[in-house]
């Protein structure tokens, strides 16, 4: 049972926020969500690409994440797969959340989406926008890890 507990199936991950957003800090949510929804995240049919969060009236928001309709079933019980969908977080998290992206104006960002015990999270983060030359450099210097690594493995 703890093995379980511990472990994670990640469904959808959006690499392209590390590349556009330095990440300061991550948090864990919880999304409210409907049926079929919960059926098509299983299948792995979801698109965090566009997606960002939003606190709105001491509630988080998870805007323009998609996910698929649900094939299995008809379009009359099917979702919207743009609608914008809660985020369940404590309300400690959500008011340090409000304090940073409104003082600091930070972004919060979608990292991850996966399965923990069952229940769908998703990891968003406190980023900050790169700027092209900061973009640039993280490449060279993934880069420049990658030519370290290889000439290692060579001796």
């Amino acid at each position: 049972m703890s093995e379980k507990s511990q472990s994670y199936k990640v469904i959808s991950d959006n690499r392209q926020a590390r590349y556009l957003y330095e990440i300061l800090e991550t948090f864990e949510a919880g999304v409210e969500l409907v049926g079929t929804e919960v059926k098509s995240i299983r299948a792995g049919r979801v698109n965090l690409q566009d997606g960002y969060a939003l606190i709105r009236n001491g509630e988080a928001w998870l805007i323009n994440v998609h996910i698929s309709p649900y094939n299995a079933s008809s379009q009359y019980f099917n979702h919207e797969p743009r609608r914008t969908r809660k985020l369940l977080l404590h309300s400690k998290e959500i008011r340090k959340l409000i304090g940073k992206v409104e003082q600091e104006g930070l972004t919060l960002v979608p990292l991850k989406m996966y399965l923990k015990r069952g229940w769908v999270k998703v990891s968003i983060a406190l980023g900050k926008g790169k700027k092209l030359h900061d973009k640039r450099e993280s490449l060279k210097r993934r880069q420049d890890q990658r030519d370290m690594q290889r000439a290692m493995k060579t001796y």
